[in-house]
């Protein structure tokens, strides 16, 4: 049985990304918004294969959690890279999927996924990847048959405090008084209420910055690993990431976490249940061969009241995804 509605895998795959990224500089402007440059308290990540790039470092065992910052990756795209179709060893017809994002920019990506998720960043949670629409394109060829959505998307997550390019100084964004449930932001403070205002405002850039279209159609995974700049404050991390899942929910659209048990652990710690990142699925990372995958969806959820619907595992210079729904 999916954790996701049978009605929303019914609804017509979103439009081909053809908006140009002047799209982008216009609602900016209007909005009066600057989304920050490349570095957002951390250093540009190493390229690596996508969305798990320090997850991938993990054990195949049930993943246990590091702290770092961004979503699915592996090993050097220059040197694994493979011709369209590659296939990972040891699959036998099993229907996988693959994420893709700036490390795969002009390179040759795997044929006929079953289902493909985009990474919206460019490694950092403020960037946008210079190849996303070329991906989406390459991933609405993908062939269905599990019960993941055919395309999601993944973005890179951070909490950089006063350290990052841009910092809250208040609950005002987009325009609008944010409601935010851990009170107000107030200039200067890396607490909780401001934690929360910046994943509202990365998240909101994401869907309306980035020239996505229709973004509520989509699954937006939280890409959550060590790599990235995360406080040393749990429970500011923690406000970080309901921010940005509170945003996608109120465009319409679904949310899922990427990590390993570790790393989630470092950041995150424990998530009660009137935390709105309680109930989301988890996409584990950490296993090395499809096997592995499989019996990650055994293992336990990043959150308690969710359950693990997707594990990635790395071959031949690809991550490939395997579907526990």
């Amino acid at each position: 049985m999916s954790i996701f509605s049978s009605a929303v895998f019914s609804k017509k795959r979103p439009p081909r990304q053809q908006t140009s990224v002047m799209l982008s500089l216009v609602i900016t402007t209007v909005l009066g918004l600057v989304p920050g440059p490349r570095v957002d308290g951390a250093p540009a990540p190493e390229p690596e294969s996508s969305a798990s790039q320090s997850a991938a470092s993990q054990p195949s065992a049930a993943p246990t959690a590091t702290a770092s910052a961004g979503v699915p990756s592996s090993s050097s795209p220059s040197a694994l890279a493979q011709p369209s179709g590659a296939q990972p060893s040891g699959g036998g017809g099993v229907l996988l999927g693959n994420d893709v994002s700036w490390p795969q920019c002009n390179k040759s990506l795997p044929q006929d996924p079953a289902f493909a998720i985009v990474g919206v960043n460019n490694g950092l949670a403020n960037t946008t990847n210079p190849c996303l629409h070329q991906q989406l394109d390459w991933a609405e060829d993908s062939l269905g048959g599990t019960g993941q959505p055919t395309v999601a998307l993944y973005v890179n997550t951070a909490n950089p405090g006063t350290a990052g390019t841009w910092w809250p100084t208040n609950n005002e964004y987009g325009g609008e008084t944010v409601a935010n449930p851990y009170g107000e932001c107030e200039e200067g403070q890396t607490d909780a209420p401001c934690a929360y205002m910046y994943g509202y405002a990365k998240a909101f850039d994401d869907a309306y910055l980035r020239s996505i279209t229709d973004p509520e159609d989509y699954l937006w995974w939280l890409d959550v690993e060590t790599g990235n700049t995360w406080s040393g404050d749990k429970n500011a991390n923690r406000a970080d990431l309901e921010g940005m899942t509170d945003f996608f929910h109120s465009i319409g659209a679904r949310v899922g976490i990427y990590s390993t048990g570790s790393q989630w652990g470092q950041i995150v710690g424990p998530v009660t249940a009137d935390s709105s990142l309680y109930d989301q699925p988890s996409w584990l990372a950490g296993a090395r061969t499809v096997t592995g995958a499989k019996n990650n969806c055994g293992a336990a959820p990043l959150t308690p009241g969710g359950k693990v619907a997707l594990t990635q595992f790395v071959s031949k210079g690809f991550d490939y995804n395997y579907s526990c729904i």
